[in-house]
């Protein structure tokens, strides 16, 4: 299992990739294609639909080079109309449907696409000038059942997605067909992604580059089982899906695999699953169990990382006991380099800025020449004129060739798996009319989980209630600091430039919203929650009318509050339960008609 990953590879290795739609093509009509919750489309019916929407996306002058922003959720309709814009030799550009109206306005306006495919047309236009389709109308059917891509070059665009920006704005990378294709052809060459047909869950939001090694798995027969945001958030229902749907690869964070393990059911599979672990650095601890669920048969593991601008995932390692946590080697269409300030090699062993080269580095930023030529950089070793892609992250490449993680050269950070920018957020901040300075730093909660701070200096008073709404109308939820401390001053170095480890702990009042002044938590219920908040949220004081979310809680948290009703209770609590009921006193209620239903 390790041979194809423990060794250096080069571009001498790339494998030649045939083209994903030709693939699509010649899966069995019968085979089950995609499952989502009730609706279960055939490879016939998905190409049918694909074809379909393809013919109507031309006759409104959709063709190669064109963008089509899908706002669309998770779902069938996604996988056919995803399909369908690449049948017609388009590029496709994700528009999460659950992101703020501004910045689900500003990635259309920014990427300056052709049309908008949404699943309402009558509810928040997207932008003038754009027409803007509904799903179903590009779906329905038209007397031709012919599948007939048309026919694109590997340099042609296939998608742009999205990632922070450090100017303040989001910027869009570039990804073309060929680059795509390769990437699924790697996963399989690796013995990643194994010869049979597998039953491949679509975790990732479409807006996340690792939603594409999922998509791209049905165009070589694969099923995708398309997981609804209620079972993503709670790990028992996630558990029982992978096994009621017969899951066999699962695409995860680390931050989501960790409540996710002790709920996965005892080896005796006929196959066991296989976890593709990415998005943020895995902890020791967090690698060990892994590995021991490996080494017993219930997984199978492999760490990914990769930036979006090389087509998701650049390097790949099994996960085992045998090893500390590393990110692996470089994958087959791509070869590294470790370089200093100069950009010149480090010596063997030492610590140095990974730059990736190959085939799969992406074309470059959407519309952002100066942007793209600062980060894509020319390869020294190519005679091509190909390019290096400069990732920011610092690596040591261990004798073996596998490497090692050692964090960012720069402000970017991950929080639960999504690559942020923290120049985006401080914009957002200091966008406020009396917001003179921004800072935003990245801390540990008393839970310990990695939480977003910001700071500010402010020419008058200012509510962080108005601070974190202004901050939640512009940007994804992900990206909203759970806290917000104003200062007098910033802490400086020596050097003058502001010291970000001297900035202080947040405070109670420096959360969204103070505890509120209500009553307090009475009864053995109230009292539990009260306690589990104060212990996950770090609150000094706990109301029985205070709100979860309001008091900084997000879905990680959320989490650990149902594993501490279960510990403390005995009771399997939903975490859908704390979404619908935020206030202790409803949860409360909620837990107390459960434990009085009798059981069984």
């Amino acid at each position: 299992m390790t041979s194809a990953l423990t060794r250096p590879v080069d571009l001498d290795r790339a494998v030649p990739a045939r083209d994903l739609l030709d693939r699509l093509a010649e899966v069995p009509a019968d085979r089950t294609a995609v499952v989502a919750g009730d609706t279960t489309l055939t490879f016939g019916d998905l190409r049918e639909r694909a074809a379909r929407i393809a013919r109507r996306l031309a006759r409104h002058g959709v063709g190669p080079e064109s963008v089509v922003a899908l706002c669309l959720p998770r779902g069938a309709d996604l996988v056919a109309a995803l399909l369908g814009t690449l049948t017609a030799g388009a590029a496709y550009l994700p528009v999460d449907p659950r992101l703020p109206a501004d910045r689900r306005r500003y990635l259309v306006e920014d990427a300056g696409v052709d049309l908008v495919v949404v699943a309402d047309p009558g509810v928040d236009p997207l932008t003038a000038g754009v027409p803007q389709v509904p799903v179903a109308e590009l779906t329905a059917p038209d007397g031709d059942t012919g599948y007939r891509p048309v026919p694109v070059p590997p340099g042609a665009l296939a998608y742009v997605i999205y990632t922070s920006g450090s100017t303040g704005r989001p910027k869009g990378v570039e990804i073309s067909r060929g680059a795509a294709a390769a990437l699924l052809a790697e996963l399989e060459s690796t013995g990643i992604v194994r010869g049979e047909a597998g039953r491949v869950g679509w975790n990732a939001s479409p807006s996340f580059d690792a939603s594409v090694q999922q998509w791209v798995r049905v165009c070589r027969g694969d099923t995708l089982v398309m997981l609804d945001d209620q079972t993503r958030a709670d790990p028992a229902l996630l558990a029982a899906l992978i096994g009621d749907a017969a899951l066999t690869d699962l695409d995860i964070t680390p931050s989501h695999a960790d409540p996710l393990l002790e709920h996965l059911p005892a080896a005796g599979a006929a196959r066991p699953l296989t976890l593709l672990v990415g998005g943020e650095a895995i902890s020791p601890a967090l690698w060990g169990r892994i590995a021991e669920l490996v080494a017993s048969g219930v997984l199978r593991a492999v760490n990914v990382y990769g930036p979006t601008e090389c087509t998701v995932d650049a390097t790949a390692g099994w996960i085992t006991g045998e090893h500390a946590p590393h990110i692996g080697t470089v994958l087959p269409g791509l070869s590294l380099r470790l370089l200093d300030d100069t950009l010149t090699p480090v010596t063997p062993g030492e610590v140095g800025e990974l730059y990736l080269a190959g085939s799969r580095v992406g074309r470059g930023y959407r519309r952002r020449p100066g942007l793209t030529a600062e980060r894509f950089v020319a390869d020294p070793d190519a005679v091509d004129g190909r390019r290096m892609y400069r990732t920011g992250d610092l690596c040591r490449q261990l004798p073996d060739g596998r490497l090692e993680y050692l964090g960012r050269a720069d402000g970017q950070v991950k929080v639960r798996g999504h690559r942020i920018e923290l120049g985006e957020i401080e914009a957002t901040v200091a966008g406020h009319p009396a917001v003179v300075e921004a800072a935003v730093v990245l801390r540990d909660d008393p839970a310990g989980e990695p939480t977003l701070v910001a700071y500010y200096r402010a020419t008058a008073a200012v509510d962080p209630t108005e601070l974190r709404d202004r901050a939640a109308a512009d940007l994804p939820a992900y990206m909203v600091p759970a806290a917000f401390v104003g200062l007098d001053r910033f802490p400086l170095t020596n050097s003058g430039k502001l010291d970000r480890a001297a900035l202080p702990a947040p405070t109670g009042a420096a959360v969204p919203e103070a505890p509120a002044a209500g009553d307090e938590p009475t009864g053995r219920v109230e009292e539990l929650i009260a306690s589990v908040w104060r212990h996950v949220l770090g609150a000094s004081r706990i109301s029985a009318d205070d709100n979860f979310f309001k008091l900084g809680g997000h879905s990680l948290l959320a989490i650990k509050l149902v594993a501490g009703v279960r510990r403390e209770l005995g009771l399997s609590l939903p975490v859908r339960a704390v979404y619908e009921n935020p206030r202790l006193r409803d949860l409360a209620r909620t837990i107390e008609s459960r434990l009085d239903q009798p059981a069984g």
